[in-house]
């Protein structure tokens, strides 16, 4: 028996976070189906506070979801879903996200990721590997190298 896995992670405006990882990933945002939001809300399974307008489209305000480009509309996929909470991120992370570099420019990364508002923390290294730990605009530590 097979198992599918979503990750869901805390933020601020998942919104905005699900456009950052989105790009940072080379994955892309989930579509919202307008229509559909705007029945649930015509027969009362929901209201209008419970939705906005995110980058010109009616969403859900409380969640944004990103997956894999070529996995879009298809179930099952690999799904990251970023969900509203009340509270700012007041401790480290128990996971974080280590990002695959595949030989990329480490220092160019870390100097695209830090211009969309991303922050280095530290560098370390075990035996041959060295990495960087940043953070993204929300505070969640992530590593790469």
């Amino acid at each position: 028996m097979g198992h599918t896995l979503q990750i869901a992670v805390d933020a601020k405006d998942p919104h905005a976070q699900a456009d950052w990882w989105a790009e940072t990933l080379g994955w892309s945002v989930e579509p919202t189906d307008e229509a559909f939001i705007r029945r649930m809300v015509a027969e009362g399974h929901a209201s209008a506070s419970d939705t906005a307008e995110h980058r010109g489209r009616l969403v859900w305000r409380k969640g944004a979801a990103i997956c894999p480009t070529e996995q879009l509309g298809l179930t099952p996929r690999q799904r990251v879903l970023f969900q509203a909470v009340p509270e700012p991120k007041t401790v480290k992370n128990r996971v974080h996200w280590d990002l695959n570099l595949e030989g990329g420019d480490k220092e160019g990364l870390r100097a695209a990721l830090e211009s969309r508002g991303a922050t280095f923390l530290y560098q370390a290294s075990e035996g041959p590997f060295a990495w960087y730990t940043m953070a993204d605009p929300e505070g969640n530590e992530f590593c790469f190298g």
